[in-house]
């Protein structure tokens, strides 16, 4: 059934709030960097829900059977998804994180090197992991996530990001797979 014209327009201004719901903070966290800054969204229940509504709605359209959130603003956003979806919420963890038998990725960013780490049994053979962030920028993070998730033995179904900074290119390096954005810059 479509969707009736009013209803799209009330989503198109609902969108052009929660591009407001982002603050812009030039030189953070270094000079010459413009931060999109979520917090103002995390305090507006009503961007916030609808981050939550359509992120679920990606991810229920591709048959997730567990959400994987990477540290830590995506589990901000994860975690709400999970408990919605009652689905399992599965953390990727920076470096000595997790107490448990691990295993991890090391991978390239725009600031220098990091890791990912997730629990060896966090994700059974075939588990169909939908992974989420809040931001997809140059897409080195977001590409290691989905390694780990198969390595991890999961199969990643999708991704889902809050804030997507086009001109950074990070979608290339997740090519491969399916990617949402809510908004892009």
């Amino acid at each position: 059934m479509p969707e009736r014209p009013e209803a799209v327009a009330a989503i198109e201004s609902l969108a052009v709030d929660l591009r407001r719901s982002i603050r812009d903070v030039p030189d953070f966290p270094k000079e010459g960097v413009l931060f999109r800054d979520i917090t103002p969204l995390l305090g507006d229940p009503l961007a916030f829900r609808y981050s939550i509504d359509e992120l679920c709605v990606h991810a229920a359209r591709r048959d997730a059977s567990a959400i994987v959130g990477i540290e830590s603003r995506g589990f901000v956003f994860a975690a709400a998804m999970a408990d919605r979806m009652r689905l399992p919420f599965v953390p990727l963890r920076k470096p000595g994180k997790l107490p448990a038998a691990r295993m991890s990725i090391e991978y390239s960013l725009e600031y220098g090197d990091s890791q990912l780490d997730i629990h060896e049994d966090a994700l059974s053979v075939g588990k169909r992991a939908y992974i989420v962030d809040d931001l997809l920028a140059t897409g080195g993070t977001a590409a290691a996530a989905a390694k780990l998730v198969e390595l991890a033995g999961g199969e990643v179904v999708g991704l889902g990001f809050v804030i997507e900074l086009e001109e950074l290119g990070g979608r290339a390096k997740i090519s491969g797979y399916d990617a949402m954005s809510l908004v892009r810059y």
